[in-house]
Formats: structure tokens, C-alpha cells, sequence
């Protein structure tokens, strides 16, 4: 998939990666972004359609959709990250309510969109989707949950002309990390790796030098492959 022409929305899209994901759109191409954000977005860019979105609020979510005319790519970036040691649910069950059913619940709204344009979807999950940090496990267990379910959607959208990708990001210079004196990739790079994976047609991407290291075992290992033979069964 070509972005050039193309109508995208991000969300999470007032810093970060989002923020970057949104000016990556715009530098390839695309004839429309929608940035997704909790908070009033002022744009300069005249291609750029704010759109206020909250991926925990059922109503705002709605509101999207009405406002979305057409759809091509969907970018599920809005997440949480919090330090803690599973002794509090209800810190686990914010990471999940955002980092699961956030995207689980916009997939499900704009998917008649995506099927009419044959469009793509792509979650940004995380590489603790495979492994997690010790201090942030309620985090890493929300991106493995997200991580499958992008499993589940490819192989049962596939049949209806929808791509699904998993961006399995590394540590990245952004707010969520600050803190953590660790070598990160810029939210830019980041953000021009996604959607070099996206046009490539990559099922996984690995969009930073972390991450990167585990794309070549991950893509020829006998998981990938599992999830391959798994996925086949829906056409059975």
C-alpha cells in the first residue's frame, strides 16, 4: 500500500510517535490525516482534520466515525505506560481498558470503512509484547494481550481485503520513556520505519535498532510459523 493519496487516522496523535506518525502521512503524501487526540489540536497543515478521541470513551469514538468519510489506514498508537508491580488490578485494568479494548473498540467502529477501501490497520504494540520489563508489567502484559489480538484480526480480516500490521517498537525517545537512560531511536525514525513496513506489506514491524535485532529470528521462527498455520484454518 502506496500512503500518497491516501486518507489515514492516528491515535495518540498530539506527541510521540503519533505526532510523528502524523507528519510522515503528510510528508509521503496522504490527502487526508485524522489526528486523533484527547485535547484540541490546532494544525498547520491543511490535509490535517483534528479529531478529539479518547480510545476509552464509547461516545467519542462515535463521533469519530461521523466524522470520518472515507478511510484507508487506521494507526492505533494512543497507549499508557505506568510503572507498578501488579499488587494494584486496577492499574492493570487501565493499561488493558486503553492498550486493549481502546483499539479493539476503534478497529470494530471504523472496519466497515477499512473493508469498503480494502484498507490496512496497524497496532502499535511494543516489543515487551514478547518479553516484559520487571517495573512495568501491567504495561507488557496489555501489549501482549493487544499483540494477539492483532494476530487474531489479520487472520480473520484477511478474507475481507484488510491488512493488519504489528509495529513492535523498541525504546523510543518520547515521554512514555522518559527517565529510562537507555539508547532510543528518535519518534521520526520510528515513525518513517511503520510506514516503510506498511508499503513493504510487513506483517510485523520492527521499526527501531532494539527491535530490529529480533525481526529476523521472529519472522523465519517456528512461532511466526505457528501463527501462519493457525491463521490458515479460518479458510478451511
Amino acid at each position: 500500500m502506496e500512503i500518497t493519496g491516501k486518507t489515514v487516522l492516528v491515535t495518540g496523535a498530539s506527541r510521540g510517535i503519533g505526532q510523528a506518525l502524523v507528519e510522515e502521512a503528510l510528508r509521503r503524501g496522504a490527502a487526508r490525516v485524522y489526528a486523533g487526540t484527547r485535547r484540541p489540536l490546532d494544525p498547520t497543515d491543511g490535509r490535517v482534520t483534528p479529531v478529539t478521541l479518547d480510545v476509552t470513551d464509547a461516545a467519542q469514538i462515535e463521533a469519530a466515525v461521523e466524522k470520518v468519510e472515507s478511510l484507508d489506514v487506521l494507526i492505533n498508537n494512543a497507549g499508557v505506560a505506568l510503572n507498578d508491580d501488579l499488587s494494584d488490578r486496577s492499574v492493570l485494568e487501565q493499561h488493558l481498558a486503553v492498550n486493549l479494548f481502546g483499539p479493539y473498540a476503534v478497529t470494530q467502529a471504523f472496519l466497515p470503512l477499512l473493508t469498503r477501501s480494502s484498507g490496512a490497520i496497524v497496532n502499535n504494540v511494543s516489543v515487551m509484547a514478547l518479553a516484559p520489563l520487571p517495573f512495568t508489567p501491567a504495561y507488557a502484559i496489555s501489549k501482549a494481550a493487544a499483540f494477539n489480538l492483532t494476530q487474531s484480526l489479520r487472520a480473520l480480516l484477511a478474507g475481507k481485503g484488510v491488512k493488519v500490521h504489528a509495529v513492535l517498537t523498541g525504546p523510543t525517545d518520547t515521554d512514555m520513556t522518559r527517565g529510562f537512560e537507555i539508547p532510543k531511536a528518535s519518534p521520526e525514525s520510528v515513525a518513517r520505519a511503520i510506514f516503510d513496513g506498511v508499503e513493504n506489506g510487513e506483517e510485523d514491524i520492527f521499526p527501531d535498532p532494539m527491535s530490529a535485532a529480533l525481526g529476523e529470528s521472529w519472522r523465519s521462527g517456528a512461532v511466526k510459523a505457528f501463527e501462519r498455520e493457525n491463521a490458515a484454518l479460518v479458510a478451511v
